[in-house]
C-alpha cells in the first residue's frame, strides 16, 4: 500500500512499537476515529506494542487512562508517556527541592506534586521556577501572576509549543499560544520540553527496549510529532486528521517519512497480504 505521495508503506509492517500522538490521531476531542480500535487491535494482535505519547498537559496520565478506556480503548498508566511526565523528571534532575509556580491546571499541578515538586498558586511565596502548561483553566490572574514572577530572571519552562489544540468546533488556543501571549508582556519565551524535543520518545523506547530502526511515530503535527521523530531518529507518520493539511506537508522544510489521510491507511497496510 502507497501513502498520498505513491510511497510505499511495506516498512511499517515490520516496526515493533508504534508512538501514537492522541488528539488529531486516534480521537478527535472526545470522538474516537472509526478505525482506531481496529488498528489497535491489529497492533496488539501482531504482537506489537502501542504508546500514546502526548503534548497535552492540561490531563493527568490517570486523566488520560480513564478517557481512553470510556472510549473502549484498553489503556493503562504505562502505555504512556507526556509533557507532564518530561516535565517533572527535569524539573527534579535541574532543579530539585526548588518551588515551582505552575500555570497549568490542577491536574498538571497534582501530576508536578506527585513527583515530589513544591508547587505554589502563591506568586509571592519564595518562587524559583515558572513552569507553564496548556492551562484549560486560565485566569487573568494567573498571566499577571507570571507577568509579575518573570521581571526576575527566573528559569521559565513550558510543557510544548503546540499553537493550538484540535477540537470539534476547530482548535482552541495551546501552551504555544499562551506562551506567545505572555512574550508581547515580558519580552521572554520559555524553553519547551515537549515535543519536537526527542526526550519522550526516546524515554519511550528505552522503557520498552525497542531500538530506532523497529520504531514509528505518527502525529498530526509537523512541527511537533514529526519533527520529534526528526530528532529523535525514528520513521515518522503525518496523518491529515488533525491539524497538518497536505499543503502544509508541500511547502514545509519538515518532511514526513510517509503522509496518510488518517489511521485506516496504516491499519490497512498492516493488515496487507504479503
Amino acid at each position: 500500500m502507497n501513502d498520498l505521495f505513491g510511497k510505499s508503506m511495506k516498512s511499517l509492517s515490520k516496526k515493533s512499537l508504534f508512538l501514537l500522538d492522541m488528539d488529531g490521531t486516534i480521537y478527535l476531542d472526545h470522538t474516537l476515529f472509526p478505525d482506531t480500535l481496529p488498528f489497535l487491535n491489529t497492533l496488539k494482535n501482531t504482537g506489537k506494542r502501542a504508546m500514546y505519547i502526548t503534548n497535552n498537559s492540561s490531563k493527568s496520565v490517570l486523566d488520560y487512562v480513564r478517557k481512553l478506556q470510556k472510549m473502549g480503548i484498553a489503556a493503562e498508566s504505562d502505555d504512556f508517556f507526556t509533557s507532564s511526565m518530561a516535565m517533572a523528571k527535569y524539573l527534579n534532575e535541574n532543579f530539585p527541592g526548588k518551588k515551582v509556580y505552575c500555570m497549568g491546571t490542577k491536574s498538571l499541578v497534582r501530576e508536578l506534586q506527585s513527583a515530589g515538586i513544591p508547587v505554589s498558586a502563591d506568586a509571592a511565596d519564595g518562587i524559583d521556577v515558572v513552569v507553564l502548561g496548556y492551562d484549560t483553566e486560565l485566569t487573568y490572574q494567573k498571566l499577571y501572576d507570571v507577568s509579575k514572577l518573570l521581571q526576575r530572571d527566573l528559569p521559565y519552562l513550558a510543557t510544548n509549543p503546540d499553537y493550538v489544540c484540535p477540537v470539534e468546533f476547530g482548535y482552541a488556543p495551546d501552551c504555544g499560544a499562551m506562551a506567545e501571549l505572555l512574550r508581547h508582556a515580558i519580552h521572554k519565551m520559555p524553553v519547551f520540553l515537549g515535543k519536537p524535543n526527542p526526550t519522550i520518545l526516546l524515554q519511550a523506547m528505552e522503557k520498552c527496549g525497542v531500538e530506532k530502526a523497529d520504531t514509528v511515530v505518527i502525529g498530526d503535527r509537523l512541527y511537533t510529532d514529526i519533527q520529534s521523530g526528526f530528532n529523535a531518529g525514528i520513521t515518522t507518520v503525518c496523518v491529515l486528521s488533525g491539524e497538518s493539511t497536505l499543503a502544509d506537508i508541500e511547502h514545509s522544510t519538515v518532511k514526513p517519512d510517509f503522509v496518510v489521510s488518517s489511521i485506516r491507511e496504516i491499519w490497512k497496510q498492516l493488515t496487507e497480504k504479503e
